[in-house]
């Protein structure tokens, strides 16, 4: 099973951008679908993007498109996510998670980061 860090986040203003990373441990990163997922308090846990093992294949939550940007280096087995003109609502602890294919419902990913705390103020 693959092990899963996230890091990037923090405390923006609106409209500014933060790139999240997830490095993952082992050689067999390049074989796993990845995607990201955000919990705000309060609130189920929801799908941000995913990306298949090759990069060719990306889907996005469709109030995101647009904004956030995923993507992956196989060879520095790390997936990133770029988040521009972040809003308020986007504050949330992000996580990403490794699977079997790109879907959209937590249960598709098996392996999940510890999550990394982004917030964004008004």
């Amino acid at each position: 099973q693959v092990q899963l860090v996230e890091s990037g986040g923090g405390l923006v203003q609106a409209g500014g951008s933060l790139r999240l990373s997830c490095a993952a441990s082992g050689r067999t990163f390049s074989s796993y679908y990845m995607g990201w997922f955000r919990q705000a308090p309060g609130k189920e846990r929801e799908f941000v993007a995913a990306i298949d093992r090759s990069g060719s294949i990306i889907n996005y939550a469709g109030s995101l498109e647009g904004r956030f940007t995923i993507s992956r280096d196989n060879a520095k087995r790390t997936v990133y996510l770029q988040m521009n003109s972040l809003r308020p609502e986007d504050t949330a602890v992000y996580y990403c998670a490794a699977g079997a294919r790109v879907g959209t419902r937590a249960a598709d990913y098996g392996s999940w980061g510890q999550g990394t705390q982004v917030t964004v103020s008004s």
